[in-house]
């Protein structure tokens, strides 16, 4: 599994940078974000660095469903599932994508503002 060695979310995968992990299997890592947007925040990431959805492509577009069948049970054990949540994936500079590598927000806990919506 390819990874960057400069990329803040390599090192959360390959453990040199701590993390609040939720779920973490062998294709994906999920945790919670440091600067949270609402009351709950984690982040769901590919273990494979993928620089954003601009380089999902045949060889690597698995990871996107897995991803998706993933999300409703985090949602779950974060206890969001039925009061709702927002999935935001971001990409590129002008989205506010701030680290180079594909991740999905999973956002709830609260009414969140339709402004995104």
């Amino acid at each position: 599994m390819a990874q960057s060695q400069d990329c803040v979310f390599c090192k959360i995968i390959r453990k040199e940078i701590p993390s609040k992990v939720v779920y973490e299997d062998d294709k994906v890592i999920a945790f919670h974000d440091i600067n949270p947007n609402a009351p709950v925040h984690v982040l769901v990431i590919p273990k494979e660095h993928i620089y954003s959805l601009n380089q999902v492509n045949e060889e690597n577009n698995q990871i996107i469903s897995y991803i998706f069948e993933l999300i409703p049970k985090l949602a779950k054990q974060l206890e969001i599932y039925e009061s709702g949540y927002r999935v935001v994936v971001n990409c590129g500079k002008d989205s506010g994508m701030a680290v180079g590598h594909l991740h999905f927000h999973i956002l709830g806990g609260k009414t969140l503002s339709q402004m995104l919506a």
